[in-house]
């Protein structure tokens, strides 16, 4: 195997950590914004009123993202393991 192609299978893991993270994670930073622009607003300073609607707000991400984001993780476990034989062949 080539340093190339190291890098290369190095390169597509962390696009595809990215793209299955950024669902929730662009879910978390919404709510969590609106919620601090709502709690500046009324000057209301409750840790559970942050916390409930990034939890619910992030089930909801995973339930509606949930099907792609496995989708995308399967077809890059399957391309990998394919490459396997020629990996211990070069």
């Amino acid at each position: 195997m080539s340093p190339e192609y190291a890098m290369n299978i190095g390169r597509q893991a962390m696009e595809i950590t990215l793209l299955i993270s950024a669902p929730i994670l662009l879910t978390a930073l919404a709510v969590g914004l609106i919620v601090s622009i709502f709690q500046a607003a009324t000057q209301i300073n409750e840790m559970t009123l942050s916390f409930i609607p990034k939890l619910l707000a992030m089930f909801l991400a995973l339930t509606f993202a949930g099907p792609w984001m496995l989708q995308l993780m399967l077809d890059y476990i399957s391309r990998l393991y394919a490459t396997i034989p020629w990996i211990a062949a070069g």
